[in-house]
């Protein structure tokens, strides 16, 4: 038997309407307690089926940012801190007595904002400003200089410089010689350069091969002077035959004993 809980407002309202016969079944049926209509389903009512989604959304979840900050998008891309080129600087004069001072002023006419200052000889391939410009200077930038001889009297060392700072993205610009690496015809002069100091060194290396082809012929002997002269030798061999030691005429003669050693063999031969 059903537990009974009351009689649903509703079919009250209509037991009242189709007459007493209705309402005392009710009452038998459910008691006389009333409650809600939506208490209880009617005895024929059937529970209505659910419906089928036809579309299944996903759950929305939402992360928590810190205070301050933004939230990851799917199409972020990671950000690549960049910055603009820099003209540096680099000033150079030979003494104390003279001054920068017309280099100056046209480094900061170009937009040298930074500018490197030595007071050195340029034959000197280490030099603190020089240093310091070559390790201030990054890629994208350029190193700019009154002319070429203020980084350095060698064509060699030059183009040394040069390379290195090609190597490294850097750009070269001279402002009296109107020279520019970042540029096409700067990159072509700089080609130039590099051909006519390469060029220079097969020269020297041709002359010095056919000066020392010359003296061999006439005779000279090529190499290094010899430690010992040929009166060392003797009086070396003298000092070892009384019974001195290898060592005491090394210290003698202020030689090696490795140098005494050679000569008694030379002597011998």
């Amino acid at each position: 038997m059903k537990k009974k809980r009351g009689i649903p407002l509703d079919q009250l309202l209509a037991a009242h309407a189709s007459g007493d016969a209705r309402l005392d079944r009710l009452v038998n049926r459910y008691g006389r307690d009333v409650v809600p209509a939506s208490a209880i389903a009617p005895a024929n009512a059937s529970p209505k089926p659910k419906r089928a989604s036809t579309t299944s959304k996903p759950l929305k979840t939402s992360a928590k940012k810190a205070p301050g900050a933004r939230l990851a998008r799917p199409d972020d891309s990671p950000v690549i801190e960049t910055r603009s080129p820099r003209l540096v600087g680099y000033a150079r004069v030979s003494t104390d007595e003279q001054t920068t001072a017309l280099q100056l002023a046209a480094l900061r006419s170009s937009g040298c904002a930074i500018i490197h200052e030595d007071s050195a000889s340029g034959a000197l391939r280490s030099r603190p400003g020089l240093d310091l410009a070559l390790a201030d200077v990054g890629a994208g930038d350029t190193l700019v200089v009154w002319r070429l001889d203020r980084l350095s009297r060698s064509l060699w060392a030059l183009l040394d410089v040069a390379e290195t700072l090609r190597e490294r993205g850097v750009a070269l610009r001279s402002l009296t010689e109107h020279i520019d690496t970042g540029t096409a015809a700067g990159k072509m002069l700089y080609a130039v350069l590099g051909a006519v100091a390469q060029f220079e060194r097969d020269v020297i290396r041709e002359r010095t091969v056919a000066g020392l082809a010359a003296a061999k012929g006439r005779g000279e002997r090529l190499g290094r002077r010899p430690a010992l002269s040929p009166t060392q030798r003797r009086e070396a061999q003298i000092m070892l035959d009384r019974g001195e030691t290898v060592a005491h005429v090394a210290r003698a003669l202020r030689v090696g004993r490795t140098t005494i050693y050679r000569a008694i063999a030379t002597s011998a031969a």
